[in-house]
């Protein structure tokens, strides 16, 4: 994997996934190592971001190399040619890391680069937050095959690279959302508008907020559309009893999960926020 890019799921095989995920459980137990000392790692950010952030800086600075953060709007992002800027990075830097708006901004930043580029999220994926949601799943089930996940609310960005992760590693996704919020990319997931349908017999559910970073001006449509697809006690009553929870946060209280759902014993959401640190470890020491 070394030199290559990380923009989706599908850029590794699922043999090279789980090596990552185990990789991933190693480096739980070593918080400390030099392994990327002298290393620098360009993080350009377009939009807010507070794991993102903290786990990739903390990661490079756990791993003795260094992050610099860069603020889209006070780059010349805003206003150059995104392959000719990406392409500094590249002689700068030992890899990157864009959490952008449009797929299309990370294809010609990992175009232009000739370093590493890692996507911090689009409007498409977020791999690296489908890389912890996996290994959290792994840990407390301690097995893939014969899982199901059902997904509840927005085909969103998260929705899409998990998906694509729970079919390389053999688990059973089926995805409630309402009518023309489906998921945006090609699956073998099954795809239903009823979310009871979603949490019957799950193993794992999951959600997300209804409005994304992006997508603020369809908020009240999306506040009429959405309460029947709220992650609460009644619909985890319908999954398995050892049925956990995840959410990627931020999460709006009360709207996409309640409270109690959210703290109770069969959420691992912080678990999973946690793990966001130690999966892109593994991730940036297999790529630079």
């Amino acid at each position: 994997m070394q030199g290559r890019d990380f923009l989706t799921l599908s850029d590794v095989s699922a043999k090279e996934l789980r090596e990552i995920l185990d990789f991933s459980i190693k480096l739980k137990e070593i918080k400390y190592s030099e392994e990327l000392k002298g290393k620098t790692l360009a993080m350009l950010f377009a939009k807010t971001s507070t794991r993102t952030r903290v786990s990739f800086e903390t990661a490079m600075t756990q791993l003795n190399g260094h992050a610099i953060n860069l603020n889209w709007n006070e780059t010349n992002f805003v206003k150059g040619d995104l392959k000719d800027e990406a392409k500094i990075l590249g002689l700068y830097c030992d890899a990157v890391m864009a959490r952008v708006f449009t797929h299309d901004q990370i294809l010609s930043i990992a175009e232009g680069c000739d370093k590493p580029v890692i996507n911090g999220m689009d409007d498409l994926h977020h791999p690296c937050q489908a890389l912890a949601d996996l290994l959290t799943i792994l840990e407390t089930k301690g097995k893939f095959k014969g899982l199901k996940l059902g997904w509840v609310g927005d085909g969103t960005n998260v929705c899409n690279s998990l998906i694509q992760g729970a079919e390389m590693v053999g688990m059973k996704a089926v995805i409630a959302t309402p009518k023309g919020y489906e998921p945006k990319v090609k699956t073998s997931a099954t795809i239903i508008q009823d979310p009871k349908e979603a949490a019957r017999g799950a193993d794992i559910l999951v959600t997300d907020t209804w409005i994304s970073l992006g997508f603020e001006k369809e908020k009240e449509e999306r506040m009429r559309v959405f309460p029947p697809y709220q992650l609460n006690t009644q619909l985890l009553a319908l999954a398995k009893k050892d049925c956990i929870v995840l959410h990627c946060l931020p999460a709006q209280r009360g709207h996409e999960i309640t409270s109690d759902v959210m703290d109770s014993p069969q959420s691992k959401i912080f678990q999973e926020s946690e793990n966001r640190l130690h999966t892109e470890k593994a991730l940036l020491l297999k790529l630079i």
